[in-house]
């Protein structure tokens, strides 16, 4: 059986593009880079970029170096503020009155009952949250 004028073409463009893709294949097997030395970069002591390795690394003292937060600074111990929200469920918030602040607090934490509008001492505490007020008292 003879083959038709279509199929013929399809298998011309077949050939066709087989010869492209071994044409491209020795090309790039020719023109292959990667066996070959790559330029580095290095960055100096102040921060440029430069061909040459540097001569003199600098020793970094590991004890110099601080991992994790920074520490927290110390706050004065006492202060003052207005609770301006208290809950039926025991939390609240009290304002402070230097930098109107709000501080969270639990009625477990305080040492008298205290009530919305009430003047109160209290000391700051770092919480996951945020701040939190302990050592509540009621200041007359």
């Amino acid at each position: 059986m003879a083959d038709s004028f279509s199929k013929k073409e399809n298998f011309k463009k077949k050939i066709a593009k087989q010869k492209e893709k071994a044409i491209r294949r020795e090309d790039r097997k020719n023109n292959n880079d990667k066996g070959k030395e790559s330029e580095f970069m290095y960055v100096d002591a102040y921060g440029r970029l430069t061909s040459t390795p540097p001569e003199e690394r600098l020793e970094v003292n590991l004890d110099d170096i601080q991992l994790g937060a920074a520490p927290i600074e110390a706050e004065e111990a006492v202060k003052t503020g207005i609770v301006t929200f208290f809950s039926e469920k025991g939390y609240g918030f009290i304002t402070e009155d230097g930098n109107k602040e709000n501080v969270f607090f639990h009625s477990n934490n305080c040492v008298h009952l205290v009530k919305k509008g009430n003047k109160v001492s209290f000391e700051k505490e770092r919480s996951p949250k945020g701040y939190s007020a302990i050592n509540i008292q009621l200041i007359k």
